[in-house]
């Protein structure tokens, strides 16, 4: 969406900031405005240049989203010598990532597990923004259970009574729908390991605007220092976005032996025919060039963080904590592999993250223990603490839905006999996203009402056709995968998917520390005590009994929480 830019006669492009020591005023200015503040400092240049050159200067203004009257008029006001001559709202104020996925680019958007408001009201806008663009004014629907969802869809609503006149597109057959959920609801999927090569790419390098960052790789050329993965500019990139680690490296070869062939033909070039070929030619080879570089230096690398970090291995156990309940078989080889010493800091703590969200409830989970041992091998505290704040995020009192598939025996059973019966591709890519499920429900007309209510009490009586899905606190590329697959299959739907992020592990982490910041944990019981905390807490209770009875003799006040720091 952003790339078509390239080679339409765009000169210069800056965040509007104060004016350089020179400007070109013999350029017709073509600004293209985030949101619709800072006018004042966007006045600053067109009257630097009226003053310097005392020309009539062409202003053209784009607004990537809606601009209220009240910002048309103070631009009026700003505009003393009339320099602007056209004002245009295009509405593409979200990155559009891929045809069915688009992300806003926010980490950290709750505070306190809640909204945080400046990022609510970029939420607001980005949702505005996606359904303009796509012209479409849908029921809405939310996840009951989070009231950050509840809000936002409120909000949306409010937006779309507002500029109803903007809303009013030729109707369909069958209305658009606007689900709205929250991350907190399946809080593992972020934190599996990946194997199709976008989201690997991320997940182990990350994609920061479709851009990836391979400064840090020894022996990398200068010109891949920094690389660009577009599915619109790289058609090997669009051909295996999808495909898993081992079939990227056949596809690899051969693409390596089709160059390689290619690089034979033009050695030789005998007669004016053959240069007049080669010229013709060189632009497509070099760009081929340029291809095979980038995704053998990819593929390179990731490989090798794989044989480094025993991702393999960790990634199977990763699989089995979400997929399978088998407790004592894995909480053993957790401890094995953390004892191992061959497991990075983060992936360790990953591990320990995923056992404590699926066994929180478990009568005999060792939570404690893993967390003790993953202290006694000096892994910062910030990590060890993430655990118990995953836990405060999306555990079971977070979340509305069965993520693990625990409570309806009758249905785990099913499904497991249904995927027993299909197989399963690949044991690293077991594990189905819990938005996968929610959508199949959705088409199919499964998905209770009481748990994802419409908004005023709405209702759908034909089958969907379009589905808008927001995440609130960012969605990742194993969903988008997901969504990718439906939209290929035969259910006859088109799903858009959008969140406030697109996730790997890091900034998930990233996004939940943010959320518990300051947060008192309320849900957050650890069932297992070690010996010596045990004994901590007997002397405690019998000074705290001894204090209460003799409270009224003394007048002392009944305990000092300095002399027992472990049940503090």
């Amino acid at each position: 969406m952003l790339d078509d830019t390239a080679g339409r006669r765009v000169f210069w492009g800056s965040p509007v900031s104060p004016p350089p020591p020179f400007i070109l005023v013999h350029l017709r200015t073509h600004f293209t405005l985030i949101g619709s503040q800072d006018f004042d400092v966007l006045f600053v240049y067109s009257r630097y240049c009226l003053c310097r050159a005392g020309i009539i200067y062409c202003l053209l203004l784009d607004f990537s989203n809606i601009i209220a009257k009240a910002d048309i008029k103070s631009l009026a006001e700003c505009d003393e010598q009339e320099v602007v001559r056209e004002v245009q709202e295009y509405y593409g104020d979200y990155l559009a990532v891929s045809p069915h996925l688009f992300s806003l680019n926010i980490t950290g958007c709750v505070q306190g597990l809640n909204w945080d408001h400046a990022h609510l009201q970029r939420s607001i806008q980005g949702i505005t923004a996606a359904l303009l663009s796509l012209k479409k004014h849908p029921f809405i629907r939310y996840q009951a259970s989070s009231e950050m969802a509840k809000r936002l869809a409120e909000k949306i609503r409010e937006v779309l009574a507002k500029e109803a006149a903007l809303f009013d597109f030729r109707q369909t057959e069958t209305s658009p729908l606007l689900l709205i959920l929250d991350r907190r609801d399946d809080p593992v999927t972020p934190l599996l390991s990946q194997w199709t090569y976008q989201a690997m790419v991320h997940e182990l390098l990350t994609i920061n605007n479709n851009r990836v960052n391979l400064s840090h790789v020894a022996g990398v050329p200068k010109d891949l220092k920094e690389v660009v993965l577009s599915a619109e500019q790289d058609h090997f990139y669009t051909n295996n976005l999808y495909l898993n680690f081992g079939e990227i490296g056949q596809t690899i070869k051969d693409l390596m032996e089709d160059f390689q062939k290619k690089a034979k033909s033009h050695q030789k070039v005998e007669s004016i025919a053959d240069m007049k070929n080669f010229v013709e030619a060189y632009p497509q080879f070099k760009k081929m060039s340029g291809t095979v570089a980038k995704h053998v230096t990819v593929v390179g690398e990731l490989s090798s963080l794989v044989a480094k970090h025993s991702l393999l291995e960790v990634s199977e156990l990763e699989q089995m904590l979400a997929c399978q309940s088998e407790h004592s078989l894995q909480l053993q080889r957790i401890r094995r592999l953390i004892d191992s010493g061959k497991l990075r800091e983060f992936d360790a703590v990953r591990l320990v993250m995923l056992y404590a969200l699926r066994y929180e409830k478990h009568t005999n989970n060792d939570i404690v223990g893993l967390v003790e041992l993953l202290k006694k091998k000096n892994i910062p505290e910030n990590l060890t603490k993430a655990v118990l704040n995953v836990l405060e995020y999306g555990g079971t009192h977070a979340r509305q839905s069965d993520l693990f598939g625990t409570q309806d025996a009758v249905v785990k059973i099913t499904k497991n006999i249904f995927k027993g019966l299909s197989g399963v591709e690949n044991i690293y890519t077991q594990h189905t996203p819990l938005l996968k499920e929610t959508l199949e429900d959705l088409v199919k007309g499964k998905l209770r009402d009481g748990a994802f209510p419409f908004l005023g009490g709405g209702y759908m009586n034909r089958r969907l056709q379009e589905i808008i899905v927001f995440m609130v606190g960012g969605t990742t590329y194993e969903e988008s995968l997901a969504v990718h697959q439906l939209n290929k299959s035969s259910l006859g739907v088109r799903i858009v998917l959008g969140g406030t992020s697109v996730h790997n592990s890091t900034s998930f982490l990233e996004e939940v520390h943010a959320a518990t910041q300051g947060v008192i944990r309320r849900h957050v019981r650890l069932r297992n005590i070690t010996p010596k905390q045990k004994l901590e807490m007997a002397t405690f209770i019998f000074v705290l009994v001894r204090n209460l009875v003799t409270r009224s003799c003394n007048k002392t006040k009944i305990l000092d929480f300095d002399e027992f720091p472990g049940v503090k």
